[in-house]
């Protein structure tokens, strides 16, 4: 079996190693949603990656559903983000931005335009958001018609060209961890009677025409998708967790990669793996106590043949230079598993960014 130190290539992204950054929300995006020095510091001191997975990105206003994050449907978003591929690039880095509409999970007081927050259904999320007046109630979400379905679509294909325009290598679609994507899929939150609903092949359509979309506009390999099976994260409830994955995979089209996030749920990573003929990145979670993952959890992956690379989160953020870490045994620093979630980082606790090559 291969280490996590040897190269791979997913699709047309040459890896030099099998460590994958996750995505990992930050709140350093200005106001306006553009990207600033401080994130382009962040991801060049984790170049040594195989592969960079940015930070949640909204596709369009609406899809906004945290303080402070970056965007890609502005050209000033494509201008500042040019900054930090270029950093990455200049580090023999590879980097791949996640696109990210959070559907429910936002509030008007995020948005200049005050609108509101939209989703399959109007079902309003148990929770609060942060908001520039502090901690507020998810509010009653506006119901997508198939008219604003199809304009999302194309957000998330406008939003992919302007990514390959600000230097990524490639594009990650979130279809999981309760945003809208994920909303389309669970039963708690899609209950529409259209062609977008009900049934398994309507709740996961959404899905698969953002997919379908992005790859036909900057190519199958330069696309990847990002599934949570099981995840409850805000306030999901699958319903049929297997049959929606054993639907939704093979309706998938080729990919340079497709990254399972695991929440405890190693029987449906097996069944995707058997089912997925591309390559797979997995961001392993196989028990409850396995928060937050370990470089020996990532090698087991790879020793089992569960995945082609590992994703790691907390891990590379208590350590930047992981790779080299790994080479050398150690030492590694301690990941503070009270932030992390699932490979996402939802909280407001900030880490330090590090002085380039400080490896502290």
């Amino acid at each position: 079996m291969p280490s996590l130190l040897t190269p791979v290539t997913l699709g047309k992204i040459e890896l030099k190693n099998r460590l994958v950054m996750a995505s990992m929300t930050r709140n350093r995006a200005n106001p306006s949603g553009s990207a600033t020095e401080l994130m382009a510091d962040y991801y060049a001191q984790r170049a040594s990656a195989g592969l960079v997975i940015t930070e949640g990105t909204q596709a369009s206003q609406v899809g906004q559903g945290f303080l402070n994050t970056p965007g890609l449907h502005a050209p000033e978003h494509v201008r500042t983000w040019r900054t930090v591929t270029d950093r990455v690039h200049a580090r023999g880095g590879r980097i791949v931005v996640q696109l990210m509409h959070s559907g429910r999970i936002g509030h008007p007081s995020l948005y200049g335009s005050g609108h509101q927050s939209v989703a399959p259904s109007p079902v309003a999320a148990t929770g609060q958001c942060f908001t520039p007046e502090g901690p507020q109630d998810y509010p009653v979400p506006h119901e997508l018609t198939a008219d604003e379905i199809a304009a999302t679509v194309e957000d998330f294909v406008t939003a992919s060209r302007n990514a390959v325009e600000a230097g990524f290598d490639g594009v990650q679609i979130h279809a999981g961890n309760g945003f809208l994507l994920h909303q389309f899929l669970a039963e708690n939150t899609n209950h529409r009677t259209d062609a977008y609903g009900g049934s398994i092949a309507g709740r996961i359509r959404f899905t698969v025409e953002v997919t379908r979309a992005v790859a036909a506009a900057i190519g199958n390999e330069r696309t990847s998708v990002r599934l949570s099976p099981g995840n409850p994260y805000n306030d999901i409830a699958e319903g049929d967790t297997e049959a929606l994955y054993a639907a939704l995979v093979p309706a998938l089209p080729e990919l340079a990669f497709l990254e399972v996030s695991e929440m405890v749920t190693r029987p449906v990573t097996r069944a995707i793996r058997a089912l997925w003929q591309g390559n797979l990145v997995l961001n392993p979670h196989a028990t409850p106590d396995s928060f937050p993952a370990t470089a020996d959890t990532a090698q087991q992956v790879l020793d089992e043949g569960l995945a082609d690379a590992v994703s790691l989160g907390a891990l590379f953020l208590a350590n930047p230079d992981l790779p080299a870490r790994i080479q050398a045994g150690g030492p590694f620093n301690a990941a503070d598993a009270s932030t992390y979630y699932g490979g996402d980082h939802r909280g407001y606790t900030d880490y330090p960014v590090l002085g380039e090559g400080s490896g502290r």
